[in-house]
């Protein structure tokens, strides 16, 4: 048995536990930061990019969001209303390679799985249980019993007809994927809103709002789309219904918009609140770069009011002159700003999250401070929590009362105390990223709040008790010892997002709560301990993958599927009734999860499924020979080794591969320096690692390839997309030695994504380079470029894009590009946000089958002996298909 102290813990993520959790090898991992700015805002608002000090896991966080927006957003920051759904209709008149996707993971997820308990690399043991991804949305239907509803953050929408026992996609085949919020409407139709909204800004965007007539039964198409082309490419946190005043509400993040309920589905959303733009108010200004003017976090209802009060939430978490409580008298086409009197102070609003009390009498409110964010890296600052306030009167000016601070939450059964995580993550240190607040239907008394961890209180804020905790790990109650652990069934996966509160007649009422890990419920009623897991039957499918990786099992069995996952660790797939080493690794027919934390790119031996080397976050490269297997359960084990390199510049997902035909003669990795392996699998620190050529200060590599040990790696630096030149170019040893090469003025100014070296040339001197982001005509950053797909021949000294004619049905469609592979046939085969592509001769395109969801395709791979096709989706899972 091991007790962990608050100096060593296992990672939940970088971005809850941040890098202290591996402290000998997280010194590795320091990096000077360049402050760029990212798509929702800065790495660090406070002008340093990456940290090893406790308390500053929130920046962490903004990392690993920015390597998801930087690549689709580099080089302006913001992209023009439409892009999505341009693309969308471009693909569907493209021709068809015939194929089909099956999906790959399908089985459920335990991240608590026994056997898989390293000592320094896995999170299993603290009481996470079976895990699925980012919920961002839930709702109920009202009318039929044991409806509910989920949205992922990038996999679109989730039916369970049995009360969260099962779900059932019905939302796959829109041109986003990315939810932002669900409601029900008075006539029962179901609205979705596109664009997760998270961050206080824009994250992943979306394609508009759609409205499902029947939802019970139905499933949405791009022909559900509600307006025009207004609410494009924006995040939208909440959408919410008037009834008496006839009107639907969106909270976006270009700001509040309206629609009458009763208008045709073609009729546009009108802008009535912004105001940077003096919409709605005039005379506020904003005091912020235009990219974060007129955020909308939050809109509410008053009960009662028969539908003229409304509360929005209009601010940037950093911080700004616009930021504020606005409300309206008159159902929203007037508007005035608040000055909360009492505990709230007016200069110190940033994200807030309302919750009004049934009948009206109460509002309660939950706030995230500018301030304290501003501060978040300096010392004695671990939480970015304002408070939790009510009004007694429901009135938006208060007074009103602070009900619960960092510190008391903390000492209220929660796992985030200072003497059982450590210093320096306290509740609400990401409250800019997850808080949600909503009251009891039937109890204007009873409140939950959602921050890292859950919390309850059934006297109005009096006292609160945590419900949810963030683990078990550093509690007095733990132990790896089942006889010996006494921990209540009182945790949950970290970051909550949703809550939704289920009505039906004849039934106990239910709180569905949605969070980092999936969804979970229990009775509103329950004061004993317990969750209902919603993800333990694994077809909640929407785990949120970076990378994609197979090899055979050395027993026959089959193939081993790796994957790194946002926020869940390493996933691992090995066959039913595999073993290695004569031990079972998939008894209960689940994926398991030997890493913790974030996992990023991921290698694996295609001759031996159990030899694979995963990544934490920023190259911190970690390995191991028997699939992370422990046969103990104690956590006592280190079956896992730290190899990582120790780059000073890596990105947050860094790049990393083996050579395609050496594999176990060279390995190459991409940080500020391109590295070199040739230990591989024998590797045991790393010291193994050898510089081959320095990218330059303030340069990322963005992609590292290498055949016949001619390797290419392209970088970015500054990486960011907003107030700053952003920066990308291409380096190689082809010819001998390291050098960069001259792009054309023709080749765009984007992120490059992936590089691939055409196997029929043996010499390395014919390479794909893959361009994500949109072209020019939506993204007007200096020079973006048209494109997407770009070759030499020559070893870089001239370009071709061979994309194809933009005109013609055939070319490949304006969207974020990820990755590319050439097949053993020498087919070219390009992931994109919007789907897989081949190239069926140079310039011309087809799409590879039709049935794959429109989850963001970012990671290919073959199978071991090349059949097969394998893609990482990062919101639908892992799928696969014949090589084209």
């Amino acid at each position: 048995m091991r007790v962990y102290s608050a100096q060593r813990r296992p990672r939940r993520r970088a971005a809850s536990s941040g890098r202290a959790a591996l402290a000998a090898a997280a010194a590795a991992l320091l990096i000077a930061g360049t402050g760029s700015l990212t798509a929702y805002g800065t790495v660090s608002d406070t002008g340093s990019s990456r940290h090893d000090v406790a308390g500053e896991e929130s920046q962490e966080l903004m990392e690993s969001l920015d390597s998801f927006n930087e690549p689709r957003l580099s080089p302006s920051g913001q992209i023009a209303p439409g892009a999505y759904a341009d693309a969308w209709s471009h693909i569907q008149n493209m021709p068809v390679k015939a194929g089909s996707w099956n999906e790959v993971t399908t089985s459920p997820y335990n991240e608590d799985a026994l056997h898989y308990r390293d000592r320094s690399a896995s999170n299993s043991g603290g009481g996470a249980g079976h895990s699925a991804g980012r919920i961002a949305a839930l709702a109920t239907d009202p009318t039929h019993q044991g409806v509910v509803y989920a949205g992922a953050a990038g996999g679109g929408v989730f039916r369970s007809t049995d009360n969260g026992r099962t779900w059932t996609p019905i939302a796959d085949r829109l041109p986003a994927l990315s939810v932002g919020a669900l409601s029900v409407a008075p006539d029962g139709s179901l609205w979705l809103a596109t664009g997760e909204a998270t961050t206080a800004s824009d994250n992943y965007l979306g394609s508009g709002v759609y409205r499902l007539a029947d939802p019970v039964t139905g499933t949405f198409s791009q022909s559900d789309k509600v307006g025009g082309a207004e609410l494009d490419s924006t995040s939208i946190h909440t959408v919410t219904f008037d009834k008496a005043a006839g009107y639907v509400f969106a909270a976006s993040s270009h700001g509040v918009f309206r629609r009458p309920l009763s208008a045709g589905q073609s009729t546009a959303w009108t802008k009535v609140l912004a105001p940077c733009a003096g919409v709605g108010i005039s005379g506020v200004g904003c005091g912020v770069d235009s990219h974060y003017a007129d955020i909308a976090n939050d809109i509410a209802v008053q009960p009662g009011s028969d539908g003229t009060k409304l509360l929005a939430n209009v601010a940037w978490r950093s911080g700004a002159d616009y930021n504020g409580f606005y409300y309206s008298d008159d159902a929203g086409t007037t508007w005035k700003r608040a000055n909360p009197t009492g505990a709230i102070n007016p200069a110190e609003i940033g994200n807030a999250s309302f919750a009004y009390a049934a009948d009206g009498s109460k509002l309660y409110v939950s706030m995230e401070s500018p301030k304290l964010l501003t501060k978040s890296s300096g010392a004695g600052v671990y939480s970015v929590l304002a408070g939790v306030y009510v009004s007694q009167s429901g009135n938006a000016n208060g007074s009103f009362k602070q009900i619960a601070t960092s510190s008391s939450l903390s000492t209220s059964g929660s796992a985030m105390k200072v003497n059982e995580i450590g210093t320096g993550y306290q509740p609400g240190s990401q409250a800019w990223y997850d808080q949600v607040i909503a009251v009891d239907p039937s109890d204007p008394d009873h409140v939950y709040l959602g921050l890292e961890e859950m919390f309850e209180s059934r006297d109005g804020g009096a006292t609160w008790k945590a419900i949810g905790r963030y683990w078990d790990f550093g509690m007095p109650c733990f132990s790896y010892d089942p006889d010996a652990n006494s921990c209540d069934g009182d945790v949950m996966h970290s970051d909550q997002h949703a809550l939704a509160f289920s009505q039906w007649k004849g039934s106990t009422p239910e709180l569905f709560v949605g969070n980092d890990g999936g969804a979970y419920a229990r009775p509103t009623t329950q004061t004993t301990t317990g969750w209902r897991n919603l993800n333990e039957s694994g077809t909640l499918r929407n785990l949120q993958y970076y990378s994609v990786r197979a090899g055979r099992m050395t027993d026959g069995s089959g193939e081993a599927v790796w994957g790194g996952l946002q926020d869940n660790g390493v996933s691992l797939l090995a066959p039913t009734g595999a073993t290695y080493q004569g031990q079972q690794l998939n008894p209960n027919d689940e994926m398991v999860s030997p890493f913790g934390g974030d996992g990023g790119d991921q290698l694996v031996n295609p001759a031996n499924g159990c030899q694979t080397v995963g990544e934490y976050v920023d190259l911190a490269l970690q390995i191991t020979n028997n699939c992370g297997y422990t046969a103990s359960d104690n956590g006592s084990e280190d079956v896992i080794t730290d190899i990582a390199p120790g780059d000073p510049g890596a990105r947050f997902i860094a790049p990393f591969s083996a050579d395609e035909t050496d594999p176990n003669g060279l390995w190459v990795a991409g940080g500020q320096y391109v590295w070199g392996n040739s230990k591989t699998w024998k590797s045991t620190s790393g010291a193994d690692w050898t510089k081959l050529y320095d990218l330059g200060a303030g340069h990322s590599a963005s992609a590292v390839t290498s055949r016949n040990h001619v390797t290419w790696a392209a970088w970015c630096g500054p990486c960011g997309a907003v107030n700053e030149t952003f920066g990308r170019g291409v380096a190689t040893n082809y010819g001998g030695a390291w050098h960069q090469v001259s792009l054309p003025a023709a080749f765009p100014n984007r992120y490059i994504s992936s590089l691939t070296i055409d196997p029929s040339d043996t010499s390395g001197a014919t390479v794909y380079a893959v361009i994500n982001g949109f072209s020019r005509h939506w993204n007007e950053g200096p020079g973006a470029g048209y494109g997407h797909v770009w070759k030499t021949t020559d070893g870089g000294k001239t370009w071709t894009d061979v994309s194809g004619d933009r005109a013609a049905t055939d070319s490949f469609p304006d969207a974020p590009a990820n990755a590319a592979l050439v097949t053993k046939a020498g087919t070219l085969v390009v992931a994109t946000d919007l789907g897989v592509f081949v190239s069926t001769s140079e310039g011309h395109w087809a799409r590879l089958g039709t049935n794959l969801p429109t989850s963001p395709a970012v990671y290919l791979s073959p199978s071991p002996d090349g059949s097969q096709v394998y893609v990482a989706t990062h919101g639908r899972g892992i799928w696969k298909t014949a090589t084209p």
